[in-house]
């Protein structure tokens, strides 16, 4: 039976369109679609659960996008050939899916829910995780699963003063603006991109204009949802709820909960008081009544405290530790901590810290990207770790997560831009989070950029982060300037923005109520710069310009250019020749063929060694110039000539004949030169006859006068 198929088309009002299409595969899914834009395709497909696991009191989510190397024409890399687990650009594309769909599920929908998305077909011409988002909520979309408030992203860059939706690559690199803006019909979910150096301004305006783009997208869903007759959401069961055991919580902890939020304590030691009196709360159950709703207790307590801290927020402007809105935690930075690195430095504000060490290599070091949608390598990167003991906790250490690998990306965005384009160092950063109270990732771009000024890279302007937080009951809202961790599980926004002192460069947001209004917006943002102007000021304090040179046990990096048919001597048969250099000069010297030219690398701590290798390529291409003269070095002495070098090229090697020494004829070579001397000669070019260089000492000496022979006089003859 041929099955039916429903599509819609998108129009992008540029002669691109997108199409969503259902019927044809996966039926067996609760929802599934096809997106197609040019020849790139997505299949998208959404099952959850009919009933919630006991126990459970949150969305067990799962986005899963991968990339199939058969949907570029193309091979896995590597000694298996199956994909195996996803690459860093496919957690970011889950990661970006799963912040906008996530808050938007009913809050008492506690069902196991998977979205997995993957690319069927490549298009060189289509960023694909810019499709992810619609292709994830079309799926839910012709489901029955209760997604009420469908939604979409779309990635918006700015070429020439003009903002154009989902770029290609090649656009893309023209572009001063590369944003994902997920929304839904009514708000802006997520933001998160870079930017070079943009105006607050020119960020709401690339955020509007992307937002007008959702919404056509959201239509052609609800027109495809319509089309085929989708069945009404299904039924669940909610979330377990005692309206007496809630009102007999909040009446015990909410005063307490409040007067505990005014002290202005630390993160453990207002743990352990919020702790006391969930402990308090407890203890007015009996232990039957625990065992049958503890549950509820634990929850009803947590919405309670979160009410009272929300409302000091609100009504006294008074924050966890005592701050105003607008103020920043304390700060202190120090550089040059770590003595055998290239370059380090620690940021504390509050009580986050993060200590970022920068290591200096050849391009040889440079980050490989080999994925269906992108080859490439990286010559800056930046990684990022938070390990359990940062936040006082004892966890299994599973790999790095989904969230390490998101953050170490946006503190990578933030600082890339101001790497400068002649940098000749493959440069990558290392972050270890030591504590964490709030926006560990903002810490990571200021300890970031200390530790790169630390090691001699050349920064063309210093970049500082900030965290802000959004607290609001719908009428009243209270913009947080670098919010607490607290502030971030119990506020409404999570807003991470970077920058120069001349704009920004990367940002993050995610908000976690509907209808987000963009005059907050522009006041957070307001905020935000000047959050940033303060701490950027704390950096440049610590260390003001970047270091002149890299440290004595950093490398030295020299870049040649060399005629690309000087490779093959360079390198040597087997590679002799470069790998005897090395040996003897402690450097490593890495050779790239770019335009039918050798531009070699050369890194080493030591400048002797650098200047023996730079030598060593004069020589291997000096090539001496006809009637040109040049220093050399007799090096051996033959019957019939002298050996001598090039003293600016040794080991260049050439015959000096003896017929070349002088003018006068020399019987032995000794009578005119010896081993060791020094002298000019003239280079002569390659000989005819034998196809050999040559050389002549005595065509730069003066040709002696010839000598006159004298007359003989004849006799006449007798007449």
């Amino acid at each position: 039976m041929i099955p039916k198929v429903f599509q819609e088309v998108i129009d992008l009002g540029d002669g691109r369109s997108i199409t969503i299409e259902t019927g044809k595969l996966a039926k067996q899914a609760d929802g599934s679609v096809v997106v197609r834009m040019g020849d790139a395709m997505l299949l998208a497909t959404a099952v959850s659960a009919r009933t919630s696991n006991p126990g459970v009191d949150f969305l067990p989510l799962t986005v899963d996008y991968r990339e199939k190397f058969a949907a570029a024409g193309r091979f896995p890399g590597g000694f298996f050939k199956r994909e195996a687990r996803p690459s860093d650009s496919e957690v970011l594309t889950m990661r970006l899916v799963d912040r906008v769909l996530r808050p938007l599920f009913p809050d008492d929908y506690h069902a196991e829910t998977q979205v997995m998305i993957q690319l069927m077909s490549h298009d060189e011409n289509v960023m694909p995780d810019a499709l992810a988002g619609l292709a994830a909520s079309a799926a839910l979309a012709v489901s029955d699963i209760p997604f009420y408030n469908l939604i979409s992203e779309v990635r918006v860059a700015r070429i020439n003063g003009k903002f154009v939706i989902n770029p290609s690559r090649e656009e893309l690199e023209q572009s001063d603006i590369d944003m994902m803006i997920g929304a839904s019909m009514d708000s802006v979910a997520m933001v998160e991109g870079e930017m070079k150096e943009i105006s607050e301004a020119e960020m709401v305006a690339a955020i509007k204009f992307a937002h007008e783009a959702i919404k056509i997208q959201i239509q052609a869903q609800e027109r495809l949802r319509a089309a085929i007759g989708a069945p009404a959401y299904r039924e669940y069961e909610g979330e377990k709820e005692d309206e007496a055991i809630y009102a007999k919580v909040k009446a015990a902890a909410y005063d307490k909960c409040y007067a505990i939020a005014q002290e202005a304590s630390g993160k453990s030691e207002r743990g352990e008081k919020f702790a006391a009196v969930k402990e308090e709360v407890k203890a007015l159950f009996t232990e039957e009544e625990l065992a049958e709703n503890g549950d509820l207790v634990s929850k009803y307590f947590y919405k309670t405290n979160k009410e009272a801290v929300r409302n000091v927020i609100l009504e006294k402007g008074l924050r966890l530790d005592g701050r105003k809105t607008t103020e920043i935690r304390p700060i202190w930075c120090e550089t040059d901590y770590l003595p055998s690195v290239h370059g380090s430095a620690l940021f504390t504000r509050g009580e986050t810290q993060a200590l970022a060490t920068v290591t200096l290599g050849t391009s040889r070091e440079a980050n490989q990207i080999d994925s269906p949608s992108e080859q490439g390598e990286e010559k800056f990167y930046l990684h990022y770790n938070f390990p359990p003991f940062s936040t006082g906790e004892a966890k299994p250490l599973r790999g790095t997560s989904r969230r390490e690998v998101g953050h170490g990306n946006l503190a990578q965005r933030a600082l890339k831009n101001m790497i400068p384009a002649d940098c000749p160092y493959t440069i990558r950063i290392v972050s270890e989070v030591l504590e964490s109270n709030g926006s560990s990732s903002m810490a990571t771009v200021c300890a970031g950029t200390m530790a790169l000024m630390d090691a001699g890279v050349q920064m063309v302007k210093p970049v500082s982060g900030i965290a802000m937080g959004l607290i609001t009951d719908g009428e009243k809202f209270a913009v947080l300037s670098d919010i607490l961790g607290d502030e971030d599980h119990l506020g409404d926004m999570d807003f991470k923005v970077t920058g120069t002192a001349d704009g920004i460069t990367a940002c993050q947001m995610d908000i976690k109520i509907d209808g987000l209004r963009y005059d907050i917006m522009e006041q957070a943002l307001g905020q935000a710069r000047d959050g940033r102007m303060h701490i950027l000021g704390k950096l440049t304090e610590t260390i003001a310009v970047p270091r002149a040179e890299v440290k004595p046990k950093a490398p030295k990096i020299i870049t040649r250019t060399i005629p690309g048919a000087f490779i093959g001597a360079l390198i040597g048969p087997g590679g002799k020749v470069i790998q005897e250099l090395q040996k003897a000069t402690g450097t490593t010297i890495v050779i790239n063929e770019v335009d039918e030219q050798g531009v070699v690398e050369i890194l080493g701590t030591s400048p002797e060694g650098i200047a023996t290798v730079l030598a060593k390529i004069d020589s291997i291409i000096f090539k001496p110039v006809m009637g040109e003269a040049y220093e050399v070095k007799v090096i051996k002495m033959l019957d019939f000539g002298a050996v001598v070098e090039y003293t600016q090229a040794p080991g260049n090697e050439v015959l000096l004949h003896v017929s070349e020494l002088a003018w006068e004829r020399t019987e032995n070579v000794t009578d005119v030169v010896n081993m060791g001397d020094v002298f000019m000669v003239k280079y002569l070019g390659v000989d005819p006859k034998t196809r050999k260089e040559k050389v002549s000492r005595k065509a730069l000496l003066p040709r002696p006068p010839r000598e006159e022979k004298p007359i003989e006089k004849k006799d006449k003859p007798k007449g």
